[in-house]
């Protein structure tokens, strides 16, 4: 293992594509999860878990193109999870082969509530599974992390038991979680250090802490296992995740970050040093929110730290006259550290295509041809209904252009009908993937309930509108508008986004999208259903 690794930095180890997806509506498909690795590994994130192997079809192809895409020698660790399951643990290894640095993570539950509930095993039985199931991941591959599932609620003399197990066995990473975000800072210490001083051979792995917000201490949480001798964080990006998310990637490291001179000594480092704590390359942490949000559908709140639309806000005149005699006065970190530009103008209607891929590829976004091209057509479209475009406007557009949901459906043609005194009325036309055009139309409370109902007609799915929401790229009548809607469908969700200087239209597209996923879903599950048959 390498000690320096270990004990002078901290590992990021991200799982936005793993249990950030498990938030509902959160659901990615191959080629988004993908997006997001390229641009994680861009961000510097040490370990990205790709997902789940064996949970599914899906998820097997996700890690696996994730390995051998983004998986690259002077690229992330890439992670799959595996329960304590031999066929679990063998569909890890299977998926992670591309990859140059595969890391198989398995895990098996070790509190008396889920011991008797949930695994209905004795402690001794989950602690000579442990043993035997570490062992066989370490069959596989050198790189094996072992968690012991709601470790915050398990008695820590056993807790210290299968640890040491764990690693005897072959474990190099021991993972503590806070599955059901239970604990509080002062507590969480405490079991990191109760660890380094009661399991003999904790000097041969890694300790690793993964948490969730179920009471909004996650972050507090991970800074005081850090200080008791935690070396690996686990986290997720915007903090999605179940029920209360994950704990937030971009709030841990940026706590670390604005607070070294206080971490330092607990890393072994000299107080006044002002060398990162963390590999992560904070200027991406902008775009990196930006892609997760659109490609999942899970909106960042304003108000959200670090990456919320009000984080570098003022509106305050005491703070405002500070901020413009000196920006420390009301501002610990700097808008431009995490990627968050002044909105510099760079591109109008006579810009060319090779300006426009130029900035494309400032901004991160590698495309194809055909993507590259379909984006530059919408970038002159915007243009000759607005004067400026920031990059702001630029990321909406592109994001927008290459999605990668399956079009069953493609909209065609949007028109609408309201006023004070008129019955809000929509006609759409949507394209089948035959080529075939189906008309209809519809009265509604709003423009919006009008399209939708439209659209239903046409599709003849029932489905339950759950959530809608609309946000301004951009300042100003000509801006951009992003709607995101979520939709129910029997006990799962589905999310939709699209961006237009027409509200109407993108609320209109977002909806076609979300639909699209649902019947992609829905066909998916059909041939498996075929094939089992």
């Amino acid at each position: 293992m390498d000690n320096q690794l270990g004990t002078e930095r901290v590992i990021i180890f991200d799982t936005t594509l793993r249990d950030g997806e498990q938030c509902p509506g959160a659901t990615l498909n191959v080629d988004e999860k993908l997006a997001i690795a390229r641009q994680l590994a861009r961000l510097g994130v040490d370990v990205i878990e790709a997902g789940f192997a064996f949970a599914s079809p899906g998820d097997f192809e996700a890690v696996t193109r994730v390995a051998k895409e983004v998986g690259t020698i002077d690229g992330p660790i890439v992670c799959s999870l595996a329960r304590a399951i031999k066929a679990d643990i063998k569909a890890a290894a299977e998926a992670l082969k591309p990859a140059a640095k595969g890391r198989i993570h398995t895990f098996i539950s070790t509190s008396d509530i889920h011991l008797e509930y949930q695994l209905k095993k004795s402690k001794a039985e989950v602690l000579a599974i442990a043993e035997e199931m570490v062992a066989y991941a370490k069959s596989f591959m050198d790189d094996v992390e072992f968690s012991t599932m709601d470790a915050t609620r398990t008695d820590p003399e056993y807790l210290y038991q299968v640890l040491e197990r764990a690693i005897a066995a072959g474990a190099t990473t021991i993972n503590i979680p806070d599955t059901v975000g239970y604990t509080t800072p002062s507590e969480f210490g405490a079991l990191i250090r109760g660890i380094k001083e009661n399991v003999p051979n904790i000097d041969c792995a890694i300790i690793s802490v993964h948490g969730h917000n179920d009471i909004g201490l996650a972050v507090a949480n991970f800074l005081e296992a850090v200080k008791n001798g935690a070396r690996q964080l686990e986290c997720a990006v915007n903090g999605i995740g179940e029920r209360a998310g994950n704990t937030a990637l971009e709030e841990i490291v940026m706590a670390l970050h604005v607070r070294r001179q206080y971490f330092n000594p607990f890393l072994g480092r000299p107080a006044e040093s002002e060398a990162p704590l963390t590999n992560i390359d904070t200027r991406e942490i902008y775009r990196t929110s930006r892609l997760v949000s659109n490609l999942t559908g899970m909106l960042v709140q304003p108000n959200k730290a670090i990456v919320g639309a009000n984080a570098f806000a003022h509106e305050s005149g005491i703070h405002q006259d500070g901020i413009l005699k000196n920006k420390l006065t009301y501002e610990i970190m700097d808008a431009e550290s995490i990627g968050l530009t002044n909105n510099q103008i760079v591109l109008g209607k006579h810009s060319g295509r090779h300006a426009f891929s130029s900035r494309l590829q400032e901004l991160g976004f590698n495309l194809s041809e055909t993507e590259l091209n379909k984006a530059f057509l919408r970038f002159k479209d915007l243009a000759d209904k607005k004067k400026d475009i920031s990059d702001w406007d630029l990321e909406a557009i592109v994001n927008d252009e290459i999605k990668t949901t399956p079009e069953v459906f493609h909209l065609e043609l949007v028109q609408v009908s309201c006023g004070d005194c008129t019955r809000p009325t929509a006609t759409v036309t949507l394209r089948t993937q035959d080529g075939e055009e189906l008309t209809d139309a519809a009265i509604g409370t709003g423009p919006v309930d009008a399209i939708y109902k439209a659209i239903n007609r046409v599709v003849n799915v029932p489905n339950q509108l759950i959530e809608f929401s609309v946000q301004s790229v951009t300042a100003g009548i000509d801006a951009i508008g992003e709607v995101t809607i979520r939709l129910r469908y029997e006990d799962k969700v589905y999310s939709g986004h699209a961006a237009n200087t027409d509200i109407i239209v993108a609320s209109a597209q977002a909806y076609v999208n979300a639909l699209n996923r649902l019947y992609a879903a829905l066909q998916h599950q059909q041939q498996r259903d075929r094939s089992l048959a």
